[in-house]
């Protein structure tokens, strides 16, 4: 998606950045630098999800490790971000930009090269813990480097790009697998950024010029470890309790992490108040409207959080494509979203204001409940090209909400506050993601175990059927051990293990078991799946409702009806 970012032209005289001084000139390079970085962090969250076969098998890993894999990630991105945007503020954005760059890059290298589970889940720690450092930055970057009249926009592309890169990552993951690039199988997806990251790096350290908040707030020593333990005890249990069948201890984390963030806010609160610097300034939270429309951002990604949690698991374990036919189907969505995103900033939102995001909610749930029309019509035969129209009316919708919210948001808040609003939007961000996998996941897989016994009705008579033809003619056993294995399957927490019911040792019995789990499979898949739509369609029309509190149009803090933003900049 390209974009011209600026509103002058070389014949108009330069215009004023937010302090006052002429724009600067390298912004449309620093922006494609902090545009690779954030499309990077994207792509590493969700392409991992596809790739998970080929993972497991190389690395002779068992299901826990997987899942780790991909957990680690998620907890210590979301565990940096609050900090790392107060630390941003305290010793410069671009200096902690290409800390985490660089930090990313080593850390992607070493995922690729990785010769057991264990590396690899250690390297995602250190990967998601650098991609924190490093995406914070971002935002208060561009609301650094563009003067008001441009920052809108760019902003509204840094949203769209990063947000369809989500869908990328699980269209790039399946080709990668399926192509087995030089026979490393999954290891290009991490691989891949070393080159891009040290470009990036390079070319970051030329063109971002160095910006920090005006009065340097003081480091928080205690304020850090509070809020990191609160987001660890709640990510993690919301990461990991399916897995493990939510023992006691798993709502205890949840409960002992609400309670720490109680005990951070009051810390926080008393900190401010006797030495004017805390890890989160409550002035953000003086603008009602930054207050609400951060709630609303939650809530917006909680749907779509769990809607890209089930969705390649329905293309995959429920239809049987695989990883490269799923992946693809998957891409179109980013079609639809920059339709959206291409139009909301520039054409629709100066006109409409906040009724843009009204109806990118509505059009998203629409799309949501058109996709479950297909699935509840078509079943296991529903093909790519039907998918198609859904994906791109969803992706419009997703469109036209995460290209202009951000910039909305961070427009009702001073200059100043650029980084706590950005880490703030990044975490809230994040942990409605986790919600809403966790939601999702529990949602989901009870549905899945729920129609199971419908799932093996259905399939029962082409079971026969296929037994018939194979000659096999005592039947009434393996079609109760049938019965049983739909069902085991259907409790497992890991897709990946076969139980014994399912395990037939003749190879007719056990190409007419393969076809007929595969159509139960499609059964019990297709109803959750169809439960996850509509539930994500309707949170997506409270969320709707939800933006039509904001105001009506962008109300940038530090425009001209205030005090320019007091950001100091050096070079």
């Amino acid at each position: 998606m390209t974009q011209d970012i600026s509103a002058s032209t070389p014949a108009a005289p330069p215009q004023e950045a937010a302090g006052g001084t002429a724009p600067d000139p390298k912004r449309r390079l620093a922006f494609a630098v902090v545009l690779i970085a954030g499309f990077m962090d994207l792509v590493d969250t969700t392409i991992v999800n596809v790739t998970v076969p080929s993972i497991q098998r190389d690395l002779h890993a068992d299901f826990a490790q997987i899942e780790w894999v991909i957990a680690a990630y998620v907890l210590s991105f979301a565990a940096l971000l609050i900090l790392s945007g107060r630390l941003g503020d305290i010793f410069g954005r671009k200096r902690v930009f290409l800390i985490g760059m660089a930090g990313f890059t080593i850390a992607s290298l070493l995922c690729g090269v990785a010769v057991n589970p264990e590396m690899l889940i250690v390297s995602r720690f250190v990967q998601g813990a650098m991609a924190g450092l490093m995406v914070t930055q971002i935002l208060a970057i561009l609301h650094v480097v563009f003067p008001p009249g441009e920052r809108g926009k760019a902003v509204a592309i840094f949203g769209a790009v990063t947000g369809s890169s989500a869908v990328f990552g699980l269209a790039l993951g399946g080709v990668v697998v399926q192509w087995n690039l030089f026979g490393w199988e999954w290891r290009p997806i991490f691989l891949v950024n070393v080159p891009v990251g040290i470009a990036a790096l390079i070319a970051g350290a030329l063109v971002i010029r160095e910006s920090r908040a005006p009065q340097r707030p003081k480091l928080d020593l205690l304020g850090m470890p509070l809020a990191l333990a609160a987001v660890a005890l709640l990510v993690y249990p919301l990461t990991e309790g399916r897995r493990l069948g939510w023992p006691a201890w798993t709502y205890g984390m949840i409960a002992g992490a609400l309670v720490l963030l109680a005990v951070f806010l009051a810390y926080e609160k008393r900190r401010f108040a006797k030495v004017g610097s805390a890890l989160v300034e409550f002035g953000v939270f003086r603008s009602r409207s930054f207050s609400i429309g951060m709630a609303v951002w939650f809530l917006f990604w909680i749907a779509v959080g769990g809607f890209f949690f089930v969705w390649t698991l329905f293309l995959q374990q429920g239809l049987g494509w695989t990883p490269m036919h799923a992946g693809l189907t998957a891409a179109t969505f980013a079609i639809g979203v920059g339709i959206g995103a291409g139009n909301a900033p520039d054409k629709l939102v100066p006109k409409f204001g906040r009724n843009v995001l009204v109806a990118g909610g509505i059009v998203n749930a629409i799309g949501f409940v058109a996709f479950s029309v297909l699935v509840a019509h078509y079943g296991h035969s529903l093909a790519s090209w039907q998918i198609i129209p859904v994906h791109i009316v969803s992706g419009i919708g997703f469109g036209l909400i995460v290209a202009p919210t951000l910039d909305l948001l961070l427009g009702q808040v001073p200059g100043e506050q650029a980084g706590n609003a950005s880490g703030l939007l990044n975490t809230v961000q994040q942990l409605g993601m986790a919600l809403g996998v966790a939601l999702t996941g529990v949602v989901f897989f009870a549905q899945v175990a729920g129609a199971s016994g419908d799932a093996a009705d259905e399939a029962a008579p082409a079971l026969k059927s296929a037994l018939s033809s194979a000659g096999v003619t005592s039947q009434d056993q393996l079609l109760a051990d049938f019965r049983t294995c739909v069902q085991q399957r259907a409790d497992s927490v890991d897709p990946s293990e076969v139980p014994a019911d399912c395990r037939k040792d003749d190879p007719k019995v056990a190409g007419a078991f393969g076809g007929a789990i595969a159509r139960a499979d499609s059964v019990s898949y297709s109803s959750a799946f169809r439960t996850v739509l509509l539930l994500d369609a309707g949170i997506l029309v409270i969320a709707a409702a939800g933006f039509l509190t904001l105001p009506k149009h962008s109300r940038p803090a530090d425009a001209a009806a205030v005090s320019p933003e007091p950001t100091e900049v050096t070079a």
